[in-house]
């Protein structure tokens, strides 16, 4: 029966298309082609003739939009115009506009591109409409839009067909209007603070200034390997070198990362510096800046997010990293003095570490785990370690802190401050620090880039700087829920992407290539000979033990990253019993979490429940893994999808 829908539904979308087609043909052979017409001249608005009735009515005017309804009654009938600020009706009547134009109208489409020109009025209803005496069809459309009443309601497709989302949901193009807003209204207060805007390179020789891994790619005329930038720090810091003071700039950066509610791998951060002042300074800044954008964009300095009321009218808090652990988690840094003395106290509160982190590193792993979630107000954390503050002034009282904060809503980090570090000889010992976190495989870690050394050894003056998020900052402040929501384009798996793949080998191969050899040529190979396993287990598994492990069919219902892990992806799944299993994988570095929605996966389900950042993880994804060239390549089990949840294998 469902299929049956299907195809009719198909076949009355062709026929309509068909219709479509064939009404451009018709006025195109009647010398009409609304392709050719190259200008309209537009007088007003929608929401400028409503404002300015009583001044407009009776008066001539010209609008221009999409046509969104249409109602045919006879020798008169009404349609609704579609603008950039809104809609308006418009009354169309034969006898005004002549009767082979009205015959013109009656055979415009939903969707369609026209001009209005007619006088303004009320109709009987009080509804302020145009009286037309014109309709100028300026664009056919030659697809239909989604039906009235459900619009377009699917998320993937939404984001993929933005044009198709701001035509249809009127609250998203306010939130696309609003973001605009904000990010002129922190133009205005900056500029009016005496910065001045800057733009830097995004093709980098040597990506620093955060802990990301970047986007590679090759220069053809330089012959030369670049990366993307992730940061705008240590080009805007050059400029306080310089002698520029205060330097701001807002741009995309790109960071090669997983994909959730509030990470995209390209996004907006502007980041700023002022030469004289440190990380209070920000603070005071960031205090400023934020009342005045809410102020100027909303109206209110009160913001509700997800039915959360935050208050950026009052004072931000400000608190220690350490007292907020101390606060939320109960445990004191302070009378930590050791790696051994951390490294037991994150065992007993089954917090997750690595053998490389330090004491600094446990700390910040306890204030995600435990202190994050809690800063739903305005709240400044200050002085975070200096192993994960690579660029940052240590507190000369304490050297093992930074003078660096973080700023917090809603659980989110909505900036990153530091008293920049503006030292040569300690900014030196701190990159060859990251190079070495570097060489034991932390591919976030910075290397050191000896231009801004060079820089630096001229010298820097005592120097705040900030980052700010802006597509979270717009987020809050647009009630958002995830990033997608606030980025026009937002970066999406392709479809069809073996089709991509081809096209793309077959645009960047030489002319005489064909088609068929692009193909054929991206199909992927396996070379074996540089491949090393694992050598087999000599310890012998008797079958009774080995039978006691449950492993069952699982279908992926649900997957997402794992908010403050870089690696883990949390699944929730069906595994035929009726109850939605939670597992926990380490497989990030691998796999995208919207590649594995929908799939048949392998795992064992009758382990003891294990806590992973503050979740438990009820069993094991299975995975096969092997090394090349010393790099760890892993590849998740995928089974057949006719296998049903809950199979048994044995």
């Amino acid at each position: 029966m469902a299929e049956q829908q299907k195809k009719a539904q198909e076949q009355d979308l062709n026929q309509l298309l068909k219709v479509r087609r064939e009404k451009l043909t018709e006025l195109q052979e009647n010398g009409k082609d609304p392709f050719q017409i190259t200008k309209y001249d537009v007088t007003h608005h929608s929401m400028e003739v409503k404002d300015a009735f009583e001044e407009l009515e009776g008066k001539s005017v010209s609008l221009a939009g999409r046509m969104m309804s249409k109602r045919v009654m006879g020798k008169a009938s009404f349609c609704s115009i579609q603008d950039v600020q809104g809609s308006i009706q418009s009354y169309v009547a034969r006898d005004n506009i002549g009767e082979d134009h009205y015959k013109d109208f009656k055979k415009m489409d939903i969707g369609d591109i026209v001009g209005i020109k007619g006088e303004v009025f009320k109709t009987k209803t009080g509804e302020i409409s145009i009286h037309a005496t014109e309709v100028t069809l300026l664009s056919k459309s030659l697809k239909p839009l989604p039906e009235k009443f459900h619009g377009l309601t699917n998320t993937d497709l939404r984001y993929r067909q933005r044009y198709v989302d701001l035509i249809m949901n009127a609250d998203v193009k306010d939130t696309f209007i609003k973001r605009s807003k904000i990010i002129a209204s922190i133009r205005n207060y900056l500029n009016g603070q005496g910065f001045l805007e800057v733009e830097t390179p995004m093709l980098v020789a040597n990506a620093g200034g955060a802990a990301a891994r970047p986007f590679e790619t090759h220069f053809n005329a330089l012959d030369e390997d670049f990366k993307l930038r992730i940061s705008l720090e240590l080009y805007l810091k050059r400029l306080i070198v310089g002698g520029m003071e205060k330097v701001y700039e807002i741009g995309r950066v790109f960071r090669n990362e997983g994909l959730d509610t509030r990470h995209n791998p390209e996004f907006t951060l502007m980041e700023l510096y002022q030469a004289y002042t440190d990380y209070h300074g920000m603070m005071d800044l960031t205090e400023n800046l934020y009342r005045h954008v809410a102020q100027e964009v909303l109206g209110t300095t009160k913001i509700v997010y997800n039915g959360i009321e935050m208050d950026l009218g009052k004072p931000f808090e400000r608190i220690t990293m350490v007292d907020a652990v101390k606060k939320y988690a109960g445990v004191d840094f302070n009378e930590i003095h050791t790696l051994k003395e951390a490294r037991e106290v994150a065992k007993e509160h089954h917090v997750e570490y690595e053998e490389r982190h330090k004491k600094g590193d446990i700390l910040s792993l306890f204030f995600e785990e435990f202190a994050e979630e809690h800063l739903i107000q305005p709240t400044f954390v200050m002085d975070h370690p200096i192993e994960i503050s690579p660029l940052t002034k240590k507190k000369p009282e304490n050297p093992e802190y930074t003078e660096r904060f973080e700023f917090f809503m809603n659980g989110w980090e909505m900036a990153n401050a530091y008293s920049e570090l503006n030292d040569p000889i300690d900014q030196r010992e701190r990159f060859k620090a990251q190079e070495e976190l570097l060489a034991q495989g932390d591919e976030e870690a910075n290397t050191t880039d000896e231009d801004f050394m060079n820089a630096l050894e001229i010298g820097m003056a005592p120097t705040g700087g900030i980052g700010f998020g802006i597509d979270r900052m717009v987020m809050l402040l647009t009630d958002s829920a995830a990033i997608r929501d606030v980025l026009l384009f937002p970066t999406m798996k392709s479809m069809g992407a073996a089709k991509n793949e081809a096209n793309n080998a077959a645009q960047s191969a030489p002319v005489e290539k064909t088609v068929e050899k692009a193909i054929a040529e991206v199909k992927e190979t396996y070379d074996f000979s540089n491949v090393e396993v694992e050598p087999l287990f000599k310890d012998m598994v008797d079958f009774d033990t080995f039978s006691k492990s449950d492993f069952r069919a699982v279908k992926v219902k649900e997957c997402e990253a794992v908010p403050k892990s870089k690696k883990l992806l949390k699944f929730v799944l069906d595994d035929g019993s009726g109850v939605d299993r939670v597992i926990l994988s380490g497989i990030h570095d691998y796999y995208e979490p919207e590649f594995l929605v929908g799939k048949t996966l392998l795992a064992i389900t009758n382990l003891p429940p294990r806590k992973m950042m503050g979740i438990d993880s009820c069993g094991m994804i299975i995975s096969a893994t092997h090394l090349v060239e010393g790099r760890e390549g892993l590849n998740v089990l995928i089974l057949d999808d006719k296998i049903p949840a809950g199979a048994k294998l044995y």
